[in-house]
This record gives structure tokens, C-alpha cells and sequence, in this order.
């Protein structure tokens, strides 16, 4: 099956032109475009090594992709391509040879592991199975892969061959000699690369080779570990790069060599190493490249803004990147860097903020829709609160726990609402408009408990909130070409707080004049087809019904109803692929029965986090926005980082129409990765999800607003000093239940 995969990307990709344009300029050494170096193929997806993961590196990159396999030697000589010297980190080995385990000596440090010097080639070919050592990455093609040799990854023909060869001093104190390794005239045919951080290896080799075939590069490690060969740590060695100029025509660094990280994990200045290294006729090439690691929030966790850090400024650019992901790095190269937007088509899907750029900014602020704005967003989102006087704001929830300050204020506010949320909360209709502006936003990530992943911490508690009106006169400033208003809870509000926030969005938008133009989209969103009826006379606005439950099928009955309140439905991701353990698993016919009926489909949240994306995905949120834009064609996105989507969708690489593009950013085919694992290791089929009935679609209709009732006046208590201790103990119970009860609902 990986062959079918295989085939898909090599098709499409082999239609496409096999030079870069010329129309680019690069700060590289050489002005070509930088290098995509497959660190053990496409090892981000499959065991590093793997012919699974060549293949699919070779197919899914650049058409000059370099292929690079970390070297290690076994018993018997024979070269094998493994990161870890320790072989246990990398295969089942530890399960095959119960007592391989040894003690010896790496760079002075003893190291305990299963190690390859001490099986021969037979043993660890016939019995051994490569596994993934990265808990991010999926699990599913463990012990089905053999170990590569080094024959076995030239065998695949790549474009060009990096051989890495990280432990020479351990070979040579153990009698293998790496040098003769690569000596041998049949095993050198073809290697365009040899590196190390061994200054004694490169020298030693440095006669063996064709340096006008074979580059020989310097691998810088930490600055504070030490050189084997010198005795000087890493960091004092960067202070001449003329010495290495005599040895080596390239050095690998770490990436913080280029861009430092602070404490704070923020990016600091650029180093001139780069430009130092140029200026000696060095290449440079950045390692440490992996979609799955978590990176300077400045990137916002969109792997591509770090490669284009590298490679497309003003001040220069690195000449190749070594990374677990080479799709991603060939789309950087190919397609974003040193492109200026394309303009948008018609055809092309809408990008609908989600809150305004929340990844960025708390959201439904001030500084969230600027962003939102700034980064190519062209409709902007309101969700309505309603406070207790009446004002109508945008925030996400109707509880304002999450995204305020609100629990350090006003907890003894909070309450359970059934009819809203099961979990208690302090809801908005019970604050005063003074009160929620007293409050400060607090932008949250849905992953920082699951996954320790936080957001932008820096600006935390950054921003304002907008009431509707200012949000609406936001709109028109910026001339943005669409607004979404999304309302909720308006039968509750109705009828047990005596607030109408229909008639308060309704109000809004007319006074924003919004009912009397055509320029720009209006979108009104509700999940209550009773709300949406109220907006169907004004020509000016599109209803949009938000089908909150994930659904597998839209039948003709409940799609006609949706006909008669909405132009538009709003669906979660997995309503149009659905997934089981990390993989996708089949696209369902929602879309296209919804546009059959002409009902656009917009598909919502789409966020960065590559703990939120499937496998088929490659951990890159760009390939999810062109599996859902271009390959299945929805007409609109929901984000709350606009930025990775405007990227997209305003570059060549998403249009057909651009002929000199090198790359094509392919839609993942839904199903297709998962086919791949052997289906006695395949994840259990989850439970099917229901179909779309009417019943999911027809509201009853609206209560009508009642004032809630007045509380009875307060009676005058019995004047007795025991009634007073009771009343002052009843209170202290009361505010500790309060203050206990959220956590309790954690």
C-alpha cells in the first residue's frame, strides 16, 4: 500500500517543472536555492531510515531532496543507517537479544545500550525491527520495518546522498575503521556529502575522497560539549571558522547557532555566523528541524514561518536545512519564500477568523482582530455575549471564566446552568457592562494541559474587549470583506434573563447601516434555526447554521430543511474527515451533498498545534488548509491563525494556474496513510456517527423575552446573637463552596 502512496505524490509531482524559477534571488553561498536535507527520509512519519520513510521523502520533496543517513558499522563491517548509536533507542533489538545490552565508552562518557558493533549484519537484518522513538509520531509501523544499510538507501536512487558519521573515535577505540568504510570505491560511488563533528575524521578523510564530488562538512554540537579530536568545546571552535575553511566546505549547526531563543522562548537577534561563514566561502546548513518539536512561540506554531526565519530575510539565507519533515521544508523553499501574494480568486475559500487571530492575541479582543486583519483574514467574527444591562460584546463563551480574569473577581457569581454548560461558570448575563470591563482577557490554548503546549504567553493579558458596536465600526474602517456574527443561548436569555439578543444584533447591524449595503458579507450564525429565521428578510445578510455535533451523513430530508433557514452551514473538521487514532480515515459526502443543495460549507476550528492534526497531515497545518480547500473544496475556513492560511491560499503552490512552480502542496487523501499499516495492527473501527435528521436542524421557536422576576424583599431577622453566629457560619460555608466548586469540576 505505502506504494500507492508513493505513486500519488510521484504522479502529480513529476507533471510539475523540474527547475526552480528563475526568478528567484537567494542569499545562499552559491544563489541556487537552499538545500532539503531528509534527516533519515521522511522520519517525522516513519522509522528514520526506513524504505518507508525514503520513499515517501523522496516523493512528497523537492526533486533535489538529499537523502541523509546517520552511519553507524556492524560487527561485521557493514554499514547501517541508525541516528542513535544506541540501537535499543530505534528497535525492538532490546526484545530480539535479551542480554545485548553492553557498557562502553562514547566521547569519555559511558553509555549502556544495545550497540551494532556487536551484532553482525545477519543478525540485525533477519531479526531486528526499527520502532519510533518519538511519542509525537505514530506507533502503528513499529516492528514492521527492517534496519536500512547504507546500500539500501542508495538503492532508492535519491538526487543526492549525505552520509553523517557522528562516533568515529568510538569505531576506531572499538577496530572498525569508518575511514576504510567509505574508502572502498564501490560504497563512496554516489556520496555527495560526508560530515562529522570530528575534526580528526574529516582531516583522515580528507584525502580519500573526490572533494570536487564529495563536500565534507563540520557538524557543530552544543557550544558547551567538547570536541573529540581538539579537546575544545564547540562554542570556542565557532570563533575561527578559518581553521574549519582549511578541513571542511560546510558546517551543520544547531538552529539557535542562527536564530537564539531566550528563556521566555522568544526569538532574539540573528547572529552573523551565516554571513561570517559566507564571507570564508562556507556553506551553511541548519539542523534541528522537526514539525512536532515545539519551536519560539514568535512562529506560532506553523512549522513553515520557522523555515522561512532561514531562508527568506533580508540579511541572508542558510544553504540547506536538515529536517524530519523534507515536505514542509520543500514547500518553504518552493513556494513561500521570496513570493508575493497572489490575488485572491473568487473560487478560493473564504478565511473566517475565529475569534480574531486567537492564536496570537486573547481572544475577541482589540489586538486579535487587528492581527486577524493584518494577517489576511477576510471575514472577522463576533460571537455575542449579553451583560446584565443589555450590552452586547464578542467573546467566545457565554462564560467568562476561561478567557477573563473573572474567577479572581467575581466567583461568588458562579453557578451551574444546565440548559447552557454541566460544568459551573460565571456567565455574562450576570456581570454589568462595567463589571466585564474591569476584567482582563486571558488568552488560553486548548493544548496547554493536554499537551503543555501554551500560546504567546508574552501577551497574555494583552488587548480589550469589543462591544458589538465598535466591533461593527471596526469592520467598516478596515474594509474587510465579510463579518460572521455568531449568536447563542437566545432562548435562555429570552425567557430567564429577560434579554434579547437578537433584537440587540439585529439593532447593531442596522445602526452599522450593514442591512443596506452590498459591499460588505454578513454572516449571521446561530445553531438555533429559530434565530436565523429572524434575519430572513434582509437581503443583505447570509444565515449560517452551526451544526455543532459531528455528523457522517446529510441526507435530502434534513438538507431541504436546512434550505428554508440558512445559505451556509458551519461543520466541525471531523463531520468531513473523520479520524481514528491519529489517522484519517475516509472523507464523508457532506460537503457535497450541501453544495449540491447550494449550501456553502465552512469548516471549523482549524488551529496550528500539530498535537490537533492527523498523520496524514505531517504534522503541518498547511496540508490539512489544502486537503480541506483544494482537495475537497469547502468554501470557507474557520482559524485562529489566519496567517498560515492566507500563506495558502495567496501563493502559486495552491493554484494550477502558475506554471513555473516547482512544488506542489498536495491535499492529503484521506484513508490512504492509514491503509498502509498491516490491519492486524490497525486502530478498532470507532462507532459510527449518526446521520443528519431533521430533528438536528428544526428549532421550536423563540420564547418571548420576559423580565425575570424580582427577588422577595429581605426579612428582618430575629435579633439574637446565636442567629447572628448561624448567619455569619452559613456564609463562610457558602463563599467555600463557591471558591471549591470549579475545582472540583476540573
Amino acid at each position: 500500500m505505502i506504494k500507492y502512496v508513493v505513486l500519488v505524490f510521484l504522479v502529480i509531482h513529476a507533471t510539475l517543472a523540474n527547475s526552480e524559477s528563475a526568478s528567484k534571488k537567494w542569499l545562499t553561498l552559491n544563489g541556487r536555492r537552499p538545500s532539503v536535507i531528509a534527516r533519515g527520509g521522511f522520519s517525522g512519519l516513519f522509522p528514520e531510515s526506513s524504505d518507508f520513510a525514503n520513499q515517501m521523502a523522496l516523493a512528497t520533496s523537492l526533486n533535489d531532496v538529499v537523502m541523509l543517513c546517520n552511519l553507524q558499522l556492524t560487527k561485521d563491517g557493514v554499514g547501517i543507517c541508525q541516528g542513535d548509536i544506541r540501537l535499543d533507542n530505534t528497535t525492538n533489538i532490546a526484545m530480539v537479544f535479551e542480554k545485548g545490552s553492553k557498557t562502553y565508552k562514547v566521547n569519555g562518557q559511558d553509555i549502556t545500550g544495545w550497540f551494532a558493533i556487536d551484532f553482525t549484519a545477519d543478525q540485525l537484518l533477519a531479526n531486528v525491527s526499527l520502532v519510533q522513538n518519538i511519542f509525537s509520531r505514530p506507533s502503528a509501523f513499529d516492528a514492521m520495518l527492517p534496519i536500512s544499510t547504507v546500500d539500501d538507501v542508495r538503492s532508492s536512487n535519491p538526487p543526492a546522498f549525505w552520509l553523517n558519521v557522528q562516533y568515529d573515535s568510538f569505531y576506531t577505540e572499538n577496530k572498525q575503521s569508518v575511514a576504510n568504510y567509505i574508502q572502498k570505491a564501490a560504497r563512496l560511488q554516489g556520496v555527495n556529502y560526508i560530515s562529522s563533528p570530528e575534526i580528526g575524521f574529516l582531516k583522515k578523510i580528507s584525502g580519500l575522497v573526490n572533494k570536487a564530488k564529495t563536500m565534507l562538512v563540520f557538524v557543530f554540537l552544543d557550544k558547551n560539549a567538547t570536541e573529540p579530536t581538539t579537546k575544545q568545546t564547540y562554542g570556542s571552535i565557532l570563533g575561527n571558522l578559518a581553521t574549519i575553511k582549511t578541513f571542511a566546505s560546510g558546517i551543520v549547526v544547531p538552529k539557535d547557532y542562527i536564530w537564539p531563543v531566550n528563556a521566555a522562548n522568544y526569538l532574539e537577534a540573528p547572529t552573523s555566523l551565516v554571513n561570517d561563514a559566507h564571507k570564508l566561502s562556507l556553506e551553511v546548513y541548519a539542523s534541528g528541524f522537526a514539525n512536532d518539536f515545539t519551536t519560539s512561540y514568535n512562529y506560532s506554531y506553523d512549522p513553515s514561518a520557522e523555515y522561512l526565519q532561514f531562508i527568506d530575510n533580508s540579511q541572508f539565507s542558510v544553504d540547506g536545512l536538515v529536517t524530519d519533515f523534507p515536505p514542509t521544508a520543500s514547500e518553504a523553499v518552493a513556494c513561500f519564500a521570496q513570493y508575493t501574494d497572489i490575488k485572491p480568486t473568487k473560487e478560493q475559500a473564504l478565511i473566517i477568523s475565529h475569534n480574531g487571530a486567537s492564536g496570537v492575541y486573547a481572544g475577541s479582543t482589540d489586538l486579535a482582530y487587528q492581527q486577524a486583519v493584518e494577517d489576511g483574514a477576510n471575514i472577522i467574527d463576533c460571537s455575542v455575549q449579553m451583560s446584565k444591562d443589555g450590552v452586547a460584546f464578542c467573546l467566545d463563551s457565554v462564560d467568562v471564566t476561561t478567557d477573563t480574569t473573572a474567577a479572581t473577581s467575581f466567583m461568588s457569581l458562579s453557578t451551574t446552568i444546565p440548559e447552557i454548560q454541566e460544568s459551573a461558570g460565571i456567565f455574562s448575563f450576570d456581570l454589568s457592562w462595567s463589571d466585564i470591563q474591569t476584567l482582563q482577557p486571558q488568552l488560553t490554548s486548548p493544548f496547554e494541559n493536554k499537551g503543555g503546549l501554551s500560546r504567546n504567553p508574552a501577551n497574555k493579558d494583552k488587548g480589550k474587549f469589543f462591544t458589538l458596536a465598535e466591533f461593527l465600526e471596526y469592520a467598516k474602517i478596515k474594509a474587510v470583506t465579510g463579518i460572521l456574527i455568531n449568536i447563542e443561548n437566545a432562548a435562555y436569555l429570552a425567557s430567564q434573563k429577560g434579554l434579547d439578543i437578537v433584537s440587540a444584533v439585529s439593532n447593531a447591524l442596522s445602526n452599522a447601516t450593514f442591512d443596506k449595503q452590498s459591499t460588505q458579507k454578513v454572516l449571521v450564525q446561530s445553531e438555533d434555526t429559530s434565530v436565523l429565521s429572524k434575519f430572513n428578510n434582509v437581503p443583505a445578510y447570509s444565515r449560517v447554521l452551526y451544526l455543532k455535533d459531528e455528523i457522517s451523513d446529510a441526507p435530502r430530508t434534513p438538507v431541504e430543511e436546512i434550505t428554508k433557514y440558512a445559505d451556509a452551514v458551519t461543520l466541525p473538521r471531523f463531520s468531513i474527515v473523520p479520524t481514528v487514532n491519529g489517522f484519517t480515515t475516509a472523507t464523508t459526502k457532506v460537503v457535497n451533498e450541501m453544495q449540491a443543495a447550494n449550501i456553502s460549507v465552512y469548516v471549523s476550528v482549524l488551529r496550528n498545534e500539530f498535537i490537533t492534526l492527523p498523520f496524514d497531515y505531517f504534522s503541518d497545518p498547511t496540508i490539512e488548509i489544502a486537503t480541506y480547500t483544494s482537495g475537497i473544496g469547502v468554501d470557507g475556513i474557520i482559524t485562529e491563525y489566519p496567517a498560515t492560511a492566507s500563506r495558502y491560499l495567496r501563493n502559486p503552490c495552491s493554484s494550477n494556474s502558475i506554471p513555473d512552480s516547482s512544488y506542489s502542496i498536495m491535499p492529503a487523501e484521506a484513508g490512504s496513510l492509514l491503509k498502509t499499516v498491516p490491519e492486524e495492527t490497525q486502530p478498532p473501527a470507532s462507532s459510527p456517527t449518526p446521520a443528519l435528521d431533521v430533528a438536528d436542524v428544526v428549532d421550536p421557536p423563540l420564547p418571548a423575552v420576559t423580565k425575570p422576576e424580582s427577588p422577595p424583599p429581605a426579612t428582618t431577622p430575629h435579633s439574637s446573637a446565636l442567629q447572628n453566629i448561624a448567619n455569619v457560619g452559613l456564609s463562610l460555608v457558602a463563599t467555600m463552596t463557591l471558591t471549591l466548586l470549579p475545582l472540583m469540576c476540573v
